[in-house]
């Protein structure tokens, strides 16, 4: 293929079935990505630019195009093309994911370290749910602040209560209940953050990219399917890995090195993280579609009366 008509926005793997998003998917979230200097993404932006404009610098490879790409995916936002603050990156969910839930795991058993971890980590979520966003509804610094707020205090409420509650029942019982706390935070801080696109809709387009609306349903959509992407992406690490973690305790080699535990937690979290972060990503279509007939009667109505049956699907940015 001449490099001249090279598509560089054509997707590598098929995104239609959850093992070409999956391939897709630890490709840009490789955590390697995040430890490049912005000189060099913005480099590899360049590139992906020159290629979109057919003015591809003489000598270049395919393989450099798709590293150029998988940067360019990595640490720009879909919508607007910035770049991303990189603690809000998708690459930067190991480093930045196993160390917040490997000392919450750990430090789970007094009231302080609980509330302390679990305002760390709904800091760093609200960043990642912020960087995250469909960029093309603004958030309001205000309602940024209480979106943090409400769902800082939901992790909080959540983890000390339960922490509380859990003080008679079995160990492993109270190791989950970061866990609850984590999946109950998701529920509140991705909806508050993005809470734009529920009051005012998501823009929805046609196949080819074409601008038809704004609407709440897919907004709601795509909202919903970052929930359960974001609970099934922390899931396995905060239920699987507190078992594991009891049983070790148990052997007298671990009993002589209790000030690594916590270290040892991080790690764990991080090769769970490796997988779960692709995986969780991929479980559903990062351009979300969804049939015009189940659209908000006004949209649909505006569609079906300029298109007719034209159209029978409309796409959006869902978001990650």
């Amino acid at each position: 293929m001449a490099l001249s008509s090279f598509d560089i926005d054509a997707p590598r793997w098929d995104q239609s079935t959850f093992m070409g998003r999956l391939k897709h998917f630890f490709n840009i979230t490789d955590w390697r990505t995040a430890l490049l200097p912005d000189s060099r993404l913005d480099e590899a932006k360049a590139l992906v630019e020159s290629c979109r404009a057919g003015t591809t610098p003489p000598g270049t490879t395919e393989e450099q195009l798709h590293y150029a790409k998988k940067l360019y995916d990595s640490a720009f936002h879909p919508d607007t093309g910035d770049r991303m603050n990189l603690i809000g990156r998708m690459s930067f969910q190991v480093p930045g994911g196993m160390a917040i839930t490997g000392f919450m795991l750990q430090f789970y058993r007094t009231v302080p370290a609980v509330v302390f971890w679990q305002w760390v980590n709904q800091s760093f979520n609200a960043l990642v749910n912020y960087t995250n966003r469909n960029a093309a509804s603004p958030i309001t610094p205000n309602q940024i602040g209480v979106a943090y707020f409400t769902a800082t205090s939901t992790a909080l409420a959540t983890a000390v209560g339960l922490n509380l509650y859990t003080k008679k029942a079995p160990p492993l019982v109270a190791r989950w209940v970061p866990f609850a706390a984590v999946a109950a935070a998701n529920c509140v801080n991705i909806p508050m953050m993005r809470q734009q696109e529920i009051l005012n809709g998501i823009a929805v387009t046609d196949e080819n990219g074409n601008k038809l609306g704004h609407s709440t349903k897919a907004a709601v959509k795509g909202i919903t399917q970052v929930v359960v992407s974001r609970v099934t992406m922390a899931a396995p690490g905060m239920i699987i890995l507190p078992i594991i973690m009891q049983r070790l305790e148990k052997y007298k080699f671990m009993q002589r090195i209790t000030f690594l535990h916590g270290p040892i937690q991080v790690m764990m979290v991080g090769v769970f993280l490796i997988f779960m972060v692709p995986a969780a990503c991929s479980l559903f279509p990062q351009r979300c579609s969804m049939a015009v007939s189940k659209l908000e009667p006004e949209l649909r109505d505006l569609i079906r009366s300029q298109y007719g049956d034209a159209v029978q699907h409309v796409y959006f940015n869902k978001g990650l």
